[in-house]
């Protein structure tokens, strides 16, 4: 077992966050087989229910069970979250590859790219563009994923700069090998640790938009349930039927408390110098 991986056992909130990931992905996983009910079936005589014996987390306008549509809505939100921090990922490590390996100029117009990227407030970035396109999951995920990559950037940027100089790396060139071979079997190895860390805390940050965005009728539109299109509805009644906002509320929370956890205690685990210096 590697000293990371001990470090990261020894920390109990790290193993807390990542046991919380762990279940909510199960919990998604197998919605089909343990939800208790259709997501989309409606039953006018169990209208706007409290939690009960038959209905765990109650009943909302439409008489349809708020469990299993929070089941239902967690599939949605992780995938979410995934599919975006995969295609952000992906993005930064290309541009902070090409940035950090060639420098010079090269790298100059990246990081300017990246700089007004970022002068943009992210979230507003996500609804201007969301606004010119059908709201779906397929478009939420693509725009979550290419507004969000200049963190990913920056980060490989930073690593390859302090690795292309390293005798390993230089003893490669000097045997001929390709730019291409240098980054993806010499560097990007070996500066994916803070990436790993940053796609950890980034899926976190993408349910919190995707959820925003259902909340604001952008994002994934009923009846495919999502944890922020059920708050929507949930605001209507909430003086009187709570639940409907209690417990997709306590779901995105617990799912994005688990994702920061764990990619805290990641990054201590694999780097415990920032423990120490905090």
């Amino acid at each position: 077992m590697s000293p990371s991986v001990r470090r990261l056992l020894r920390n109990p909130l790290a193993v807390a966050g990542a046991v919380i990931v762990a279940v909510m992905a199960g919990l998604a996983l197998l919605a089909p087989l343990i939800a208790p009910y259709d997501p989309y079936a409606t039953n006018v005589d169990a209208i706007l229910q409290p939690p009960s014996a038959d209905h765990w987390m109650g009943t909302d306008r439409l008489g349809r069970d708020v469990l299993t549509r929070v089941l239902y809505g967690a599939r949605v939100s992780l995938s979410v979250g995934f599919v975006a921090v995969g295609i952000a990922t992906v993005i930064g490590i290309l541009l902070g590859s090409i940035a950090g390996f060639y420098g010079r100029w090269v790298d100059s117009v990246m990081m300017r790219l990246v700089d007004v990227m970022l002068a943009i407030p992210t979230f507003f970035l996500v609804l201007a563009v969301i606004a010119f396109l059908e709201p779906n999951i397929v478009n939420v995920m693509a725009v979550i994923g290419l507004t969000s990559w200049m963190g990913v950037t920056r980060l490989v940027r930073g690593e390859l700069l302090s690795l292309r100089e390293r005798e390993y790396v230089l003893a490669a060139r000097a045997l001929g090998a390709s730019d291409a071979r240098l980054i993806g079997v010499h560097l990007l190895p070996n500066g994916f640790a803070p990436v790993l860390v940053a796609a950890v805390l980034g899926v976190a940050e993408a349910i919190l938009v995707e959820s925003a965005l259902s909340f604001l009728g952008l994002g994934v539109q009923p009846p495919f349930a999502s944890w922020g299109n059920i708050l929507t509805e949930g605001k209507d009644y909430i003086e009187f039927a709570w639940w409907l906002s209690l417990y997709p509320g306590l779901a995105i929370w617990i799912t994005v408390l688990g994702f920061n956890l764990f990619g805290e205690g990641l990054r201590d685990a694999i780097d415990p110098r920032q423990d120490a210096e905090r």
